[in-house]
């Protein structure tokens, strides 16, 4: 009997697999987007269409009134920040508030993290708490707390410390009066305010790593500091490249600290980005200057967590 002929038999045709897969995403999008669309809208409407109006406005002498005419001012709006001097002032304390803020909140919150995860220490939640209550507490309550401790005269809870019981200093020190001590308040004001985040973000990564490591390394004879730096510090590594990122972003937007506290004095000594870009948009209504400042800002902002998060996606931890 003889075998059936190979051109007998039906040739399938082939599919590409390119299209079987762009044809089941596209299947997967259809059934998903019901649930996306209000996100996608929101989106669209609260975040996009602001961004690029904003960026449009920057080249603009943009004027808020109903019909009234925005003429194209083209780079004017970026090059007159340059020529300001509160601009520099500005600049200036938003990269000194990165500068000393940012260690001093990564140091505290490990620090309190690994002191309240010790064994023997109890009320583990308790302190929790009392850690993160600054970061709930309204903006506008902590303001006047500190302007009260900071107050000039002996009226300030400080000044009455230090000047009237412990005669540490010769007279009451006028801390919101002068440029650098103003700052010193606003820093300790972003340090009290922000250090709780990082004590619950490194809480939760201490109590993530096995202790069995700890107990190994323990039987071989490692003293607590030894059992720090070759297992605590190498595990938290990825969570504390996480932290340092999220403070920078943080100490840039600094905002209330300012603006409640100082509003930009003495003589806008200590303005910073975000509050200057406030002030010219709603105090003196400069919107294309403004939204200037808000797009240089973006970039800066954007360029530092960028090139980060890249030496982040080449570095091994463990």
């Amino acid at each position: 009997m003889s075998k059936p002929s190979n051109h007998s038999k039906e040739k399938k045709p082939k599919v590409r697999k390119d299209k079987v897969g762009f044809k089941k995403g596209l299947k997967q999008w259809k059934e998903v987007f019901p649930f996306l669309i209000l996100g996608l809208i929101g989106t669209g409407i609260f975040v996009i269409y602001p961004l690029f109006k904003g960026v449009i406005m920057s080249f603009q002498d943009y004027n808020i009134m109903p019909g009234a005419e925005s003429p194209w001012v083209g780079f004017e709006n970026y090059l007159k920040a340059f020529e300001e001097e509160q601009f520099r002032y500005a600049v200036r304390n938003t990269i000194l508030n990165t500068i000393v803020t940012v260690p001093i909140n990564w140091f505290l919150g490990l620090f309190f993290a690994v002191l309240i995860n010790l064994k023997f220490i109890k009320f583990k939640i308790t302190f929790r708490t009392l850690y993160y209550v600054p970061i709930i507490t309204s903006w506008i309550v902590v303001a006047f707390l500190f302007r009260y401790l900071f107050a000039s005269g002996d009226a300030g809870f400080i000044n009455y410390l230090l000047f009237s019981k412990l005669g540490v200093i010769e007279e009451p020190i006028n801390w919101l009066g002068n440029q650098w001590t103003a700052m010193f308040v606003i820093w300790t004001l972003h340090i009290w305010k922000t250090v709780g985040w990082a004590v619950i973000i490194y809480l939760a990564a201490l109590q993530g790593i096995p202790k069995s490591l700890y107990e190994a390394a323990e039987i071989d004879g490692a003293t607590g500091i030894q059992l720090f730096r070759h297992i605590t510090i190498p595990m938290v590594t990825p969570i504390s490249i996480f932290v340092i990122i999220q403070l920078v972003m943080g100490a840039f937007n600094i905002f209330p600290q300012v603006y409640f506290v100082t509003g930009g004095g003495p003589m806008n000594q200590t303005e910073v980005l975000q509050s200057m870009i406030y002030t010219q948009a709603f105090d003196n209504f400069n919107f294309g200057y403004s939204s200037a400042l808000g797009v240089m800002m973006g970039l800066a902002i954007f360029a530092l967590t960028w090139s980060q998060q890249k030496k982040i996606g080449k570095q091994r931890f463990y």
